[in-house]
């Protein structure tokens, strides 16, 4: 098994999200000796917002491109083939001002590619990566899920199923901003939900 593990934090392995991924990560390897894992952490090594340089590297023609867009487009596909060569992805998933992190947007913003990673067709796009379990681990300092204020789930499930994967599972620990007794409760609650 190859797992990819995406930590979208701003405080890296130190954030509660990325808490959740350790967690359930280390379920997947006990499940699956021998499995591999590949690790993007988004804090740690940060991928450059998009910008109308890079927008236009990716629109250039191959064999047009100066050195400078050739290692834009080349970095764009190193994320996407990580995410091919995935047979589940776990995801840390902040919520940072009713969305998510900024970096994470990086990092859809590289893998969501016409032509690439989805294509629009006359019945509308059309994903072209295969389906595969995401497990997203969702920290919220408030209470969200299942209200109009959670912009997070509908977008992180809109992203994945444009690309053609489905598979997603969120498990939430909320209101980790609203008491230690409350923090302790909602991280024991999500890990009991990861051990399944």
């Amino acid at each position: 098994m190859n797992i990819l593990v995406i930590k979208s934090s701003v405080f890296g392995d130190n954030g509660n999200s990325s808490a959740l991924v350790n967690t359930k990560v280390e379920q997947l390897k006990a499940a699956n000796p021998g499995a591999t894992v590949v690790v993007r952490d988004l804090s740690a090594q940060p991928i450059p917002h998009l910008d109308g340089e890079r927008v236009g590297a990716f629109f250039t023609p191959a064999e047009e491109r100066t050195a400078e867009q050739q290692q834009v487009d080349d970095f764009s596909l190193t994320l996407i083939e990580e995410l091919k060569a995935a047979d589940h992805v776990v995801l840390g998933l902040p919520m940072y001002n009713f969305g998510i992190p900024s970096q994470l947007k990086s990092w859809i913003d590289h893998v969501a590619r016409a032509g690439i990673t989805f294509r629009y067709t006359e019945n509308g796009p059309q994903g072209l990566l295969d389906d595969k379990p995401v497990t997203v681990l969702a920290a919220r300092g408030g209470l969200y899920a299942g209200t109009d204020n959670d912009t997070v789930t509908p977008y992180i499930k809109l992203f994945f199923g444009f690309v053609g994967i489905t598979s997603v599972e969120l498990v939430y620990a909320e209101g980790l901003n609203m008491g230690d007794e409350a923090k302790e409760k909602a991280m024991q609650e999500a890990k009991s939900v990861i051990a399944g």
